[in-house]
């Protein structure tokens, strides 16, 4: 069994190119929109990148009580988009979270929903929009499970059970709405 190397991630390759070319990014990306630039969420995420998992700008201590043992743990950013440390950590967490809480012990579909670019991006930053889109499609799954089960007899509450948990994935593996 090997032992524990903590990552290095400010020698990987996206973390030198988001920290060598982030500002020239934002200020292209503002002279396009007439000086609006990006939301400042999406900065927040990049600036958060760059300071995820490096001990100068915050750690832990861990001490092991049985043998003494210290580790120090850098803290995290957290972000979903950019850092593909902690979104995979993410995904992990709510991949056994829906397995070992959520779903039953039962055959499960899985629905995917997909809209056009164009409307990709306005789905991305209009929450309200996104809701309803997603509002629709769920009542339209729903609505037809609930159409078979009644023409196989079955009823609300007589074994029929439909639920929704729903996940938003927007950039699988590569930085793009697409």
């Amino acid at each position: 069994m090997g032992t524990y190397a903590p990552r290095t991630a400010d020698a990987t390759v996206l973390h030198g190119v988001v920290r060598d070319h982030l500002d020239d990014f934002l200020a292209a990306a503002a002279a396009r929109t007439d000086g609006t630039g990006l939301p400042a969420f999406i900065e927040r995420e990049f600036r958060a990148f760059l300071r995820c998992g490096l001990l100068v700008h915050g750690f832990l201590r861990v001490r092991c009580e049985g043998c003494a043992f210290e580790r120090l743990v850098p803290f995290s950013c957290k972000a979903r988009a950019v850092c593909p440390s902690c979104g995979g950590r993410r995904v992990a967490e709510r991949a056994a979270n829906l397995v070992e809480e959520v779903f039953p012990t039962v055959p499960v579909r899985q629905w995917v929903l997909t809209v056009p670019h164009r409307l990709r991006y306005r789905l991305a930053f209009d929450h309200a929009l996104c809701r309803a889109v997603l509002g629709v499609f769920v009542r339209a799954v729903l609505g037809d499970y609930r159409r078979r089960a009644r023409r196989q007899g079955l009823h609300d509450g007589q074994g029929a059970r439909d639920g929704d948990p729903t996940l938003r994935e927007w950039a699988p593996i590569k930085c793009s709405l697409s």
